[in-house]
């Protein structure tokens, strides 16, 4: 649990592009025993000078092998408000689709699961936006991942 934790929070500091990418990634359910394997994150949006941000977009992609009926998926949320997303074809090189939580500044919660046993290597995409798409202040805190 420790190692991918800290892979994760390794790779999400790595793979920050300084032209408004921010990622990470790591593998869930390592073992590949643990159906409920979960991911708990943190992704804070703050004005950094860019401007107020007015929501965090996210999307998710499945670098796994295929296995039938195993996906990664993540829920998004903040306050009362949510969404989520499913990477649907595990291993297509593809990202998810996009979706996007308009919540204002603050804390948002990243939940990470899957939907069976079996290990999914997977990488996240996330960013906050002003109300004009703008990118600005972003700050991430992995909370759990096991």
């Amino acid at each position: 649990m420790k190692k991918t934790l800290t892979t994760f929070a390794l790779l999400a500091a790595s793979h920050l592009q300084p032209l408004y990418a921010h990622s990470g990634g790591a593998t869930l359910g390592e073992d590949g025993l643990n159906a409920s394997a979960t991911g708990l994150v943190r992704i804070t949006c703050f004005d950094d000078g860019n401007g107020e941000p007015a929501k965090l977009t996210m999307r998710i992609i499945d670098h796994s092998e295929p296995v039938e009926g195993l996906l990664i998926s993540a829920q998004l949320y903040k306050g009362l408000m949510a969404t989520n997303v499913t990477d649907q074809i595990s291993g297509d090189a593809d990202y998810s689709e996009g979706v996007e939580l308009s919540a204002g500044p603050g804390v948002y919660r990243l939940i990470l699961n899957k939907t069976a046993a079996g290990p999914r290597r997977f990488d996240v995409e996330w960013h906050c936006k002003t109300a004009d798409d703008i990118h600005t202040g972003t700050e991430i805190i992995v909370d759990q991942f096991q």
